[in-house]
C-alpha cells in the first residue's frame, strides 16, 4: 500500500469513528460508565519501544477513549455552559486541521488569515462594537481576559507615562483595579498573570442576582481598570453595564466587560436589552465554544482600539515577515503558534446567519425557562431569576440537594453539576447545545423530578 493509499484508509477510518461516536451521543448515558473509565487505565504504560500501526494507535484510541468521555456534544449534557458543536464546525475544525496551518502572518497563511478577519468583522458587527475593535482568538475565556487586560494593562499605564511592555511593573505607578463580588475565577487568573495582582483588587458588592450594585462603585482617581460581568456563571445576571461605563469611562477608567457566554444575548431582540451599554466597554471577552457552538476551542478577545492590543500582543523578529498591508493574527494573540481557530467561528456564522445565532439564544433561554417552571410546579425551590440559560434548583438542604445531584448524574439521562450560590449549595442547569430539543428537555426534567422525589 503506498502513502497516499494508506493516509485515505487511515483518515477515513478516523472520520467513520468520528461520526459514529457523535451519532451514540443522544443514545447513551451522558455519563461514562464506572468500567468504561477504569479502562482507560489500559493506556498507562511505558512509553513503547517500538512504535504501533498508525491503523492500530486510533483505533485503540477510540475502543478505549470514546466510551470513557463525558457526552459533551450530546443535547442532554448542562453541567456547564458547553455547547455541543455544531456539525458543519466539527467537519470544517478537521478540514482545518488537515490544512495544518499555522495562523501567524498573513504573508504565509493568506486563506486562514483572511477567513480569520472575515469573521472577526462578522462578530463585530454581531455585537454592535465600535468600528475599529480589534479581535484575536484565543483558546478560551480565560486567556480572552487576559489578552483583553493586557490591552488595558498597556492603555491605562501608557496614559501615565510608563511603558509596562519594555520597563515591566517594577517601580510603576498603581493601578487600581475594581471587579464585582461575583467575578468569575478566570478574571482572577488573568489579573495575576499579568503581574497586577489576583488580591490588590477593590470588590463591589452584588445584589441578590449576583449583580454589581453600580452605586457602589468607589470613588475612581488615576489609573484604573474596572471588570464587569454580562452572564454570571450561576444566574445568567448581568451587570448593569451602561451605569458602571457612566460612572467609570468619563473619570478615565477603562471598563471590561467578562462576558464568557452573556455577550451572545446581544444576537436576540428578546434578551438584547440585558446588554444594554455592553459597546461603551473598552473590551470584551467571550468563548465561540459555549453558545456558538464551535469545537473547543475558541475564544475571543475584543479592544476597542485596535491599535492597544496590538501594542500589548505584537512580536518583532528578523525570520518574521511583516506585511504591514494586511492583518496579521499574531499580532493580536499571546500565541505565535496556534491552529487556525477562527475557522470554525466563520462556518458557524456562515452556517447559522444572524437569524440562526438568534434562534439559538432563544432555544436554549427557552429551554431554560421550561426547566425553571417544571421543577417549581413539582414543589422544587428555583434560587435564581431566570434571565438566560441559567437554572439554579435546591433539593432542601444542602446534604439532601448534593445527594440527589449524585443520583441524577448515576440515573445517566442527563448530567448537572453541583455549585454554591450565596450560602445554598443548588444544581445548576446550563443550556447552550443546539443539539437540545424540546424532548431532550422533557425527557431530562421528567427523569430529574423522579429522582428528586425519591431521594427526598
Amino acid at each position: 500500500m503506498n502513502k497516499n493509499d494508506s493516509l485515505n484508509t487511515l483518515l477515513v477510518d478516523a472520520a467513520r469513528r468520528g461520526i459514529a461516536y457523535r451519532q451514540s451521543c443522544g443514545d447513551r448515558a451522558v455519563a461514562p460508565s464506572e468500567a468504561a473509565v477504569a479502562a482507560v487505565q489500559r493506556l498507562v504504560e511505558p512509553l513503547p519501544e517500538e512504535g504501533r500501526p498508525d491503523e492500530e494507535v486510533l483505533a485503540l484510541l477510540d475502543e478505549i477513549g470514546s466510551p470513557a468521555t463525558m457526552a459533551m456534544a450530546g443535547p442532554r449534557f448542562f453541567g456547564f455552559v458547553i455547547g455541543g458543536s455544531l456539525p458543519v464546525t466539527v467537519a470544517t475544525n478537521w478540514l482545518c486541521t488537515a490544512w495544518d496551518q499555522n495562523v501567524v502572518m498573513h504573508e504565509v497563511t493568506p486563506a486562514t488569515a483572511t477567513i480569520e478577519k472575515v469573521a472577526i468583522d462578522w462578530l463585530v458587527d454581531l455585537f454592535g462594537f465600535p468600528a475599529g475593535t480589534g479581535a484575536g482568538f484565543v483558546t478560551g475565556a480565560t486567556v480572552a481576559n487576559f489578552t483583553a487586560l493586557a490591552a488595558a494593562r498597556h492603555r491605562v499605564f501608557a496614559d501615565a507615562g510608563w511603558n509596562v511592555e519594555a520597563d515591566g511593573l517594577i517601580g510603576a505607578p498603581p493601578v487600581t483595579l475594581i471587579v464585582s463580588d461575583e467575578a468569575h475565577p478566570t478574571l482572577f487568573k488573568s489579573l495575576g498573570m499579568l503581574g497586577l495582582g489576583r488580591d490588590r483588587v477593590v470588590r463591589v458588592p452584588t445584589d441578590g442576582q449576583g449583580r454589581m450594585i453600580s452605586a457602589e462603585l468607589p470613588n475612581i482617581d488615576g489609573p484604573t481598570i474596572v471588570c464587569t460581568q454580562a452572564g454570571n456563571i450561576n444566574t445568567g445576571a448581568f451587570d448593569p453595564i451602561a451605569d458602571i461605563c457612566a460612572a467609570a469611562r468619563p473619570q478615565g477608567a477603562w471598563v471590561h466587560v467578562d462576558g464568557a457566554f452573556g455577550l451572545w444575548a446581544e444576537a436576540s431582540a428578546a434578551h438584547r436589552s440585558l446588554t444594554a451599554g455592553m459597546q461603551q466597554a473598552d473590551s470584551w471577552a467571550t468563548d465561540a465554544h459555549k453558545w456558538l457552538n464551535v469545537p473547543y476551542d475558541g475564544g475571543i478577545a475584543f479592544v476597542r482600539n485596535a491599535s492597544d492590543l496590538a501594542a500589548s500582543m505584537a512580536i518583532t523578529a528578523d525570520y518574521l515577515m511583516t506585511d504591514t498591508e494586511h492583518r496579521n493574527p499574531s499580532d493580536y494573540t499571546p500565541e505565535l503558534s496556534r491552529r487556525g481557530r477562527g475557522v470554525d467561528v466563520w462556518a458557524a456564522l456562515s452556517s447559522l446567519g444572524r437569524k440562526g445565532v438568534e434562534e439559538l439564544v432563544d432555544r436554549c433561554c427557552r429551554h431554560a425557562r421550561r426547566f425553571a417552571a417544571g421543577f417549581s410546579d413539582a414543589g422544587f425551590e428555583v434560587l435564581n431569576d431566570v434571565v438566560l440559560n441559567q437554572v439554579l434548583v435546591a433539593f432542601g438542604d444542602d446534604t439532601n440537594t448534593r445527594r440527589v445531584i449524585e443520583a441524577i448524574q448515576a440515573e445517566g439521562t442527563c448530567w448537572c453539576g453541583v455549585t454554591v450560590w450565596q450560602g445554598r449549595t443548588a444544581m445548576r442547569i446550563s443550556v447552550s447545545s443546539w443539539a437540545t430539543t424540546n424532548e431532550d428537555v422533557e425527557k431530562s426534567l421528567g427523569a430529574m423530578i423522579d429522582v428528586a422525589r425519591a431521594s427526598v
